[in-house]
């Protein structure tokens, strides 16, 4: 009944016949309800278009050593919870997940633990701070396998957020070369005593745009919208 010919066009998002159905009349439409709830229930195909807030997956890798201490180490929390917040987190949106590392790793939520920014946002505040020595290598590899492993089937591109503040006592390189092998695309972040060496070592190329320095914690903050047009940059390229 509607007189308009291109109204499907201006109505829908995306006119590929997903988003519009048509009802001859007024009649028995009773009959078309269950069709449509169908579709509605098509979880995939209801997105209007993949971009950059709706189709990632974002892991953080957190220092927990004794270098950062109680204080800095909520301030890295802060500028996770900054970055996590921009993104549309749901079960067919963004995924977030936090693994917090020392010599050991702990992995403090998984990308299919949470399905709500509010529930992520309040298990990053409730972090607990671990303290010891620094194994970022491992903790790279254990990221990869332990959190990105699972996610092998996902149709989102997967970064890695690494914030540090000190040098690693075991090699970076080779674990971050896997990780890039794998797909996997690293924004390394580092304070303080951080060297850069290791940052660029485990950033993903081009190494100027992924591998980001700050002398203090306060410095995070500035980095928090750096590191967020980086992954929306990487996602619109691998669209391309």
């Amino acid at each position: 009944m509607v007189q308009d010919v291109a109204f499907i066009d201006k109505a829908v998002c995306r006119n590929n016949g997903f988003f519009s159905y048509h009802m001859p009349n007024w009649f028995g439409t009773t009959k078309y309800v269950k069709p449509l709830v169908q579709k509605l229930c098509t979880h995939e195909q209801m997105m209007c278009s993949k971009t950059c807030y709706n189709s990632v997956n974002i892991a953080f890798l957190i220092d927990g050593s004794s270098s950062v201490g109680e204080s800095n180490f909520r301030t890295m929390l802060e500028f996770v919870s900054n970055i996590a917040q921009t993104f549309e987190i749901s079960d067919i949106g963004a995924k977030i997940a936090a693994v917090q590392f020392t010599y050991d790793q702990r992995t403090e939520f998984t990308f299919t633990d949470y399905s709500t920014k509010e529930n992520v946002l309040a298990v990053i505040r409730n972090i607990r701070y671990m303290s010891g020595g620094t194994a970022t290598g491992d903790a790279i590899s254990f990221t990869v396998r332990n959190v990105f492993g699972p996610m092998r089937d996902s149709p989102n591109k997967n970064f890695l957020v690494v914030v540090t503040d000190g040098q690693s006592y075991d090699d970076v390189r080779g674990p971050a070369a896997a990780a890039h092998d794998a797909g996997i695309t690293i924004f390394s972040v580092g304070v303080a005593w951080a060297p850069l060496d290791d940052l660029r070592d485990m950033a993903s190329k081009p190494k100027e745009s992924h591998a980001f320095f700050t002398r203090e914690f306060s410095g995070l903050e500035p980095i928090v919208s750096d590191v967020i047009r980086g992954i929306c940059r990487d996602f619109l390229e691998s669209q391309q």
